[in-house]
């Protein structure tokens, strides 16, 4: 990828929300200086949609159920060079972006992720664990990506995300992107970040039923034939 001067106007946070208005202000609030917040309503009950549009965040309403439909209609959305993505429940700072941003910025990285480090009991229970390990070792074994982790925090350029031609809308989005990236010749890092207990209950790996519904959505992501997309450069 050509590296591209920008300055912080030039990111767009994607937040999917389901029921986060506990956390939105905290994780509002930590969003850098100068960036957009752009949380993507998946349905929300709780007054979600109506409290971040009160605390300066852009709202995308998204009424198709998914994590991948709410991711991508954040990056759909968003207009800013840069996209970044981040959970809306607190169990992650926004503010770790700043760095991955700039690795992307200044050409060093085309895709840059977050590995999660629990931080205190109950961050990342068991069973989430060794589903995202599965995983990990199926990607490798797919694109020989040493990754140790496919969480949600992350960043790249916002036209390559859409020339990548996202088509999961379910638990398989983020790995979709991993996989489609690896395929394009995409330069993939990968960083150490904590990862803190979340707020409230989670709608994907809170149990052994979703996190291998999520499971078998991403090993389906993992058969799919690789397609010749064209390197990033």
């Amino acid at each position: 990828m050509k590296p591209v001067t920008t300055t912080s106007t030039d990111v767009d946070v994607v937040l999917p929300c389901l029921d986060e208005a506990e956390a939105l202000p905290w994780v509002l609030g930590r969003i850098p200086a100068g960036w957009r917040a752009l949380v993507v309503d998946n349905g929300s009950t709780d007054g979600s949609p109506d409290l971040a549009r009160a605390l300066g965040a852009t709202v995308v309403h998204e009424p198709r159920r998914g994590f991948g439909a709410a991711c991508h209609a954040g990056l759909t959305a968003a207009t800013a060079d840069i996209v970044c993505f981040c959970d809306c429940d607190a169990s992650l700072d926004p503010a770790l972006l700043e760095p991955f941003v700039r690795e992307v910025r200044d050409g060093a990285a085309d895709l840059v992720l977050g590995r999660r480090r629990p931080q205190g009991r109950g961050a990342w229970p068991a069973h989430a664990r060794a589903g995202n390990l599965a995983l990990a070792r199926m990607l490798r074994r797919r694109t020989g990506l040493r990754l140790h982790d496919l969480g949600p925090l992350r960043a790249a350029r916002r036209e390559a995300l859409l020339a990548l031609d996202l088509t999961d809308r379910r638990s398989g989005y983020p790995l979709q992107m991993v996989v489609r990236a690896a395929d394009a010749g995409w330069r993939v890092r990968e960083h150490d970040v904590p990862y803190r207990p979340r707020t409230g209950e989670s709608k994907v790996t809170g149990t052994w039923r979703g996190t291998w519904q999520a499971v078998r959505d991403m090993s389906r992501v993992l058969a799919e034939v690789p397609a010749d997309r064209g390197a990033v450069r």
